[in-house]
């Protein structure tokens, strides 16, 4: 799909990945309806960004309804990123239910509500694309990630049979996995570091994947070091070796992101 002149609608735009994607797709030439739960932090990005006509819609799709309602304010849009997650970080006992339903609701059934909202118009205009932005943690587990991958390994799984739900109907459906990330995400927020050797990504190479994915209708695209794509393969294919492999040091990394993630589920 040529991004020049289209409507994206782009969820979790004033995160680190969100700003990064939002300029990547604006110097495309799209229109972006950007949305998160932060109104100032929105309307400064639109004004920030190159081009016209961007707009800005607050939601908190932790909320009962906030997707439709953000569907609808957000009109005929052609393409959506469905970018927005929390961490979902930490050992699944020491959540609240209520923070397990936040994970669950903004991670996974957001984006699917979503969708759900955006296919008729877009089978009736006979064009669209809808992304969703999982990891790989959505094809690997990795310890204190048992929330957070389940809702990742949903959403890659929603996205790519949702692709086959839609095949030949002028929609397509992308799912992208970035690894880690340096400058956003995790490592950000905690401090950690990513393990010795797996190498990290920027956010604008997120993005770039994130645009990639939308103009060549890509069903899955991964961004991260080669390193990083084979051992996530590896421990997709070949989970518990790969468990007794990393599980010493991967536990202690784990540890030291959910210290830095735990005030942001």
């Amino acid at each position: 799909m040529e991004l020049t002149g289209k409507t994206v609608l782009l969820t979790g735009a004033t995160g680190g990945l969100g700003r990064a994607m939002a300029r990547a797709l604006a110097e495309r030439g799209a229109r972006l309806v950007l949305s998160s739960r932060k109104a100032d932090a929105l309307n400064q990005l639109a004004a920030s960004l190159p081009g016209d006509g961007h707009r800005s819609v607050v939601a908190d799709l932790a909320e009962e309804g906030a997707a439709e309602r953000l569907a609808e304010e957000a009109g005929d849009v052609d393409v959506l990123v469905a970018n927005a997650g929390l961490p979902a970080s930490g050992r699944v006992e020491g959540f609240s239910p209520e923070e397990l339903s936040r994970a669950v609701m903004v991670n996974l059934e957001a984006p699917m509500r979503l969708a759900r909202a955006l296919i008729p118009g877009m089978r009736e205009r006979g064009a669209g694309h809808l992304l969703f932005v999982s990891s790989l943690s959505g094809k690997a587990a990795a310890p204190r990630t048992s929330v957070y991958a389940a809702t990742k390994f949903g959403l890659r799984g929603f996205a790519l049979a949702l692709r086959e739900d839609l095949w030949r109907t002028g929609i397509g459906v992308s799912v992208v996995l970035p690894g880690f990330v340096r400058d956003a995400g995790m490592l950000a927020d905690s401090g950690a570091r990513a393990p010795a050797g797996l190498g990290t990504s920027s956010p604008e190479e997120v993005a770039e994947g994130v645009a990639l994915a939308i103009e060549r209708n890509r069903g899955e695209v991964h961004v991260a070091s080669v390193r990083l794509r084979l051992a996530a393969g590896f421990a997709h294919h070949k989970p518990e070796l790969a468990a007794r492999m990393s599980r010493r040091f991967a536990a202690r990394a784990a540890d030291k992101v959910v210290g830095g993630q735990t005030d942001k589920r």
